[in-house]
């Protein structure tokens, strides 16, 4: 079969089984960087990789929120198919202590990957790379055995909900975990709050890279930041909080918008280092970088102020644009061009893509192959139907410049046309019913019952 040229440059670009490392941010909006429109965060280093790589205008995470937005990026299912749909489930997992951030506590249920689930890790540790997971996991619920460690990865370095204090105070923490063992911050000690989580993760990202960089292997380096996932805790001694010219209702809305950018900037300055020390040690050209974002800016973020979901519809936990469109940049030096692309990807596309970069085999996924986009190949993304679900109460779809979504339990399905309408203010479900149609035939078909989140009159196989 002729390859077209396209796909042979792609080829010829690609790395042999290169270095990965994949950067997540937590709850940042589409709009929260420099090189996505930002007037108020400044993200030097970030934009860096932009203005040197590959930028994705039309990325999606794997869910509107936390654990089913990574569980499809660990899995390579979308939510109609994951072990985990929310981050909670009605019934089955394991019921446990949650803590919010005014130290309150209620009692929940959380599912969690099993063994028996393949992972990114799983995958690329079979093809040969040491892997690592640094910082946030959220894929234990409340399953001490869980951990990643335990999923596929060989190291582990962060916390997990399994142990709560693992993370606590937040951003200042006391304790982490170094594998199964929970260490102690002694800088933190007695709430001094000298060490952020930022910090403490970049310092254990490269020690990770120090390590592995005289073996011959290569390595899958997960580095999930927790900014600027709320409460906005950082402190002016860690770094300014920038000056933001806006309108506030008051002071502490002014202030908690500030520490909110602080986060976020604190965090490009990281991924400064990191990528620094990438190039000092000579692993810059054979490592490939990923930033994105686990889902879009939540209701106690700065939203209009700062506009960290660009003009898009919703926010956090739902299944707008607003909630689930991320950014996504890819860098390699020498290999992956300067180009912004409005290919339509998704958090299911990374397992079979990094299985194809490492020549691993990954097995049954939703997602495909995107790696010649990395490389500067083409590959056709928008003629599939992207899904979402938190089950039950929210469901929506992609196909081509069509969406239907509906954020409400028992809701009818409502139409957009994003490429004419990207912010979702023109519902057409009214002016084309054959497409609607087609939509909630398709949707139903995409989905499999769950036996966490079961709905009336499913059958639960197992």
């Amino acid at each position: 079969m002729l390859l077209s040229l396209a796909a042979l440059t792609a080829l010829a670009q690609q790395p042999d089984r290169p270095n990965i490392v994949f950067i997540l941010a937590d709850d940042m909006g589409y709009g929260d960087l420099s090189c996505y429109g930002s007037r108020y965060v400044k993200t030097p280093n970030i934009d860096r990789l932009s203005r040197e790589g590959t930028t994705f205008t039309q990325c999606y995470a794997g869910s509107g929120i936390s654990s089913p937005s990574r569980c499809s990026l660990m899995t390579g299912l979308h939510t109609g198919h994951t072990r985990i749909r929310d981050n909670q489930c009605p019934v089955g997992g394991i019921q446990g202590v949650k803590v919010n951030a005014n130290g309150d506590t209620t009692y929940i249920r959380r599912t969690n990957l099993m063994p028996q689930d393949t992972t990114l890790a799983t995958v690329l540790s079979a093809a040969g790379y040491r892997t690592c997971l640094v910082n946030k996991w959220h894929l234990d619920g409340y399953d001490t055995q869980a951990a990643p460690n335990h999923r596929g990865f060989h190291e582990f370095y962060g916390w997990t909900i399994s142990t709560v204090h693992s993370n606590a105070p937040y951003y200042y923490p006391y304790y982490r975990f170094d594998g199964d063992n929970l260490i102690n911050i002694k800088e933190n000690r007695r709430d001094r709050k000298v060490r952020h989580n930022t910090d403490i993760s970049t310092d254990d990202a490269i020690a990770f890279i120090d390590r592995e960089r005289a073996k011959q292997e290569p390595f899958f380096l997960y580095l999930a930041f927790d900014a600027p996932h709320e409460p906005y805790n950082i402190e002016q001694k860690t770094w300014r909080w920038p000056a933001i010219d806006a309108d506030f209702a008051n002071d502490a809305e002014r202030d908690n918008a500030r520490r909110y950018a602080a986060l976020i900037e604190h965090m490009d300055a990281a991924v400064g280092r990191l990528m620094a020390h990438l190039e000092q040690t000579g692993l810059a050209e054979n490592t490939l970088v990923i930033f994105a974002s686990d889902n879009g800016a939540a209701i106690q973020a700065p939203l209009p102020q700062l506009n960290c979901n660009a003009g898009f519809r919703g926010r956090k936990a739902q299944l707008y644009e607003g909630g689930i469109r991320v950014p996504l940049i890819v860098y390699q030096p020498g290999r992956v061009p300067v180009r912004r692309l409005d290919n339509l990807v998704y958090f299911p596309d990374f397992m079979p893509t990094l299985a194809a970069i490492a020549k691993g085999k990954s097995l049954r996924t939703d997602g495909i192959d995107i790696s010649p986009l990395f490389y500067g190949g083409k590959v056709d993304t928008d003629h599939r139907m992207l899904y979402w679900e938190f089950p039950g109460k929210q469901r929506a779809a992609r196909l081509g410049k069509w969406k239907c979504v509906s954020i409400k339990k028992n809701a009818p399905l409502e139409l957009y046309n994003l490429q004419d309408d990207p912010a979702e203010q023109h519902n057409l479900a009214n002016e084309y019913p054959e497409m609607v149609q087609l939509f909630e035939e398709a949707m139903r078909r995409m989905r499999t019952p769950s036996e966490c989140w079961p709905l009336a009159g499913e059958t639960i196989t197992k």
